[in-house]
């Protein structure tokens, strides 16, 4: 665990960004109204803390380091089904709107959009209910829904972590060790993915990576190079 706050009888919110200056004006911002129960910086310390703590309410950034969002709440979801999540975002994708309300009841905001909407979302996934940002046309995530489906069906979760980390360009050892895994196995995992969606290169896993939202756009090793 990072940072851990005191209690009061607000309802209680466990954030989850890898932007320290972003997590902590968030704190500030919802201090007042919300009792800050954590603060976390990647997907894998997310799913720890979220068990541990079980909180009222997630609010995560989609594209984290070694596990996205959208993917360490499906983990989360599985053993600690109440906790809701509203999920923040830089990219205004129709595709990964859809993918969160594959999830249930959770809120879909923009990092861009005004504080007021970030309350309103808390509220309404405390009331049970979604929420999308009006910045993305209901028609646009309608029509992605399917698309999202079929995502969430072209890969294992083991291959999605695997294509996360080597996105991030991460070296084979460290995505061994994150994962408990052989070196071996996740070679082995790796060139079962590159032959399946017929990629050539580490380029092309990375820029794989971002086509399926497992990576933010400025965590990609070509994006690193290229600033």
């Amino acid at each position: 665990m990072e940072k851990l706050i005191g209690g009061n009888s607000h309802p209680r919110l466990l954030l989850a960004d890898d932007h320290a200056i972003f997590s902590d004006a968030l704190q500030l911002y919802l201090d007042k109204d919300f009792d800050i129960v954590g603060v976390v910086s990647d997907g894998r310390t997310l799913v720890d803390e979220a068990i541990r703590i079980k909180p009222d309410v997630i609010i995560a950034d989609v594209g984290m380091p070694l596990l996205n969002g959208l993917d360490a709440a499906r983990r989360i979801k599985e053993l600690a089904p109440k906790i809701k999540f509203v999920f923040l975002t830089m990219q205004d994708d129709a595709n990964l709107a859809a993918a969160a309300l594959e999830l249930g009841p959770v809120a879909f905001v923009l990092k861009h959009s005004a504080g007021a909407e970030l309350r309103e979302a808390i509220n309404e996934v405390m009331r049970g209910h979604s929420y999308m940002t009006p910045k993305l046309r209901a028609a646009d995530w309608v029509e992605a829904k399917a698309r999202a489906r079929q995502f969430s069906r072209d890969m294992t979760p083991r291959q999605r972590d695997i294509v996360q980390l080597f996105g991030e360009g991460r070296p084979m050892k460290e995505i061994a060790g994150f994962l408990h895994l052989s070196e071996k196995t996740v070679e082995f995992h790796k060139h079962h993915i590159m032959v399946a969606f017929n990629l050539k290169n580490n380029a092309d896993l990375i820029l794989f990576a971002l086509g399926q939202g497992l990576i933010a756009p400025d965590r990609s090793p070509l994006f690193i190079r290229a600033s």
